[in-house]
């Protein structure tokens, strides 16, 4: 399975970060460490929603969904 999920910084709550994955629990762990460049700036993240795909090449494709500005709408929405 492949995970996209979407963070929310608990330090800055406007602040949100969109990722994709194999293991969910270590990449949010891996987050809130600061290993990540982007994340380290705005930790500590809660984890606001995932899905899981069998199909990872579907995963790749909507994170970059989420990612744009008609999928950051759709998140906001949904999550």
């Amino acid at each position: 399975m492949k995970y996209v999920y979407m963070l929310q910084s608990e330090s800055y709550p406007d602040r949100y970060y969109v990722g994709c994955t194999i293991d969910l629990k270590k990449r949010v762990s891996e987050h809130n460490r600061g290993e990540s460049a982007y994340t380290k700036k705005f930790v500590p993240w809660s984890l606001e929603g995932y899905i899981a795909f069998s199909d990872h090449a579907k995963a790749d494709k909507f994170e970059t969904y989420l990612k744009s500005a008609s999928g950051r709408a759709f998140a906001k929405k949904h999550f």
